[in-house]
C-alpha cells in the first residue's frame, strides 16, 4: 500500500498489513498514525544520548527536598503538550520516571543500584499547556530491596487533582567485577 504523492509516510515506509485487516482500515490507521506526527523527523540534536532526560528535567523545578519526598513544580511548556493543548501522557510517565527516581535517591544507599520495575499511572484529568504543575513525590515503603514511591500531580493554581502514581524500584548491590 502506497502514500499518495506528497503525503507523509508512516516511520515504517512500508509495514506489513495482515491479509486479515481491511485494506481501508490499514489505511485509516496509518492516516491517523501519520497525523499524530509518527513521519516528522527527529532534528538531528536532539538523536543523542542522554537528550531526553535533560529535555525534560528542563521543565522541571525543584522546591524542596527532605528524606523520603520532593516537592517539585513542572511547567507544561507545549513542547512536552499533544496536539490537543494539554500535557502529553508519555511526558508524564518520564516526569514520573524522573522524579520517582530522584525520591527514592533520598533513601537509598549510593552503593545499591535502583531498577525501575513498575509504574502504574492513573490519569485522572488533562493539563492545559503553560499550567503550572504541582508534583509532590513521597517514599510509601522501603526496604532492603525494594522501594516503592507515589508522586501526585495536582493543578498549582486550582489544586485539582491531575494524576496519581506508584513507581517499584528493585534496589540492587552494584556489581563488582
Amino acid at each position: 500500500m502506497g502514500a499518495a504523492k506528497g503525503e507523509n509516510v508512516c516511520a515504517s515506509p512500508s509495514p506489513e498489513i495482515s491479509k486479515e485487516v481491511d485494506p481501508s482500515h490499514a489505511s485509516e490507521t496509518l492516516r491517523i498514525v501519520n497525523a499524530m506526527g509518527a513521519a516528522t523527523p527527529i532534528p538531528a540534536n536532539c538523536n543523542a544520548r542522554g537528550f531526553y532526560d535533560a529535555f525534560l528535567r528542563s521543565f522541571i523545578k525543584v522546591d524542596h527536598i527532605q528524606r523520603g519526598r520532593i516537592s517539585c513544580t513542572v511547567v507544561a511548556k507545549p513542547p512536552i503538550c499533544n496536539r490537543y493543548g494539554t500535557l502529553h501522557g508519555g511526558s508524564v510517565g518520564s516526569l514520573v520516571e524522573i522524579l520517582s527516581n530522584a525520591c527514592a535517591r533520598t533513601v537509598v544507599a549510593k552503593d545499591k543500584e535502583l531498577f525501575l520495575g513498575e509504574i502504574s499511572i492513573s490519569y485522572l484529568s488533562a493539563t492545559p499547556a503553560n499550567e503550572e504543575v504541582l508534583a509532590n513525590a513521597s517514599v510509601v515503603k522501603t526496604g532492603r530491596n525494594l522501594t516503592v514511591v507515589a508522586v501526585e500531580f495536582k493543578l498549582k493554581k486550582a489544586g485539582n487533582l491531575l494524576y496519581i502514581t506508584h513507581s517499584t524500584f528493585y534496589n540492587m548491590p552494584v556489581a563488582s567485577l
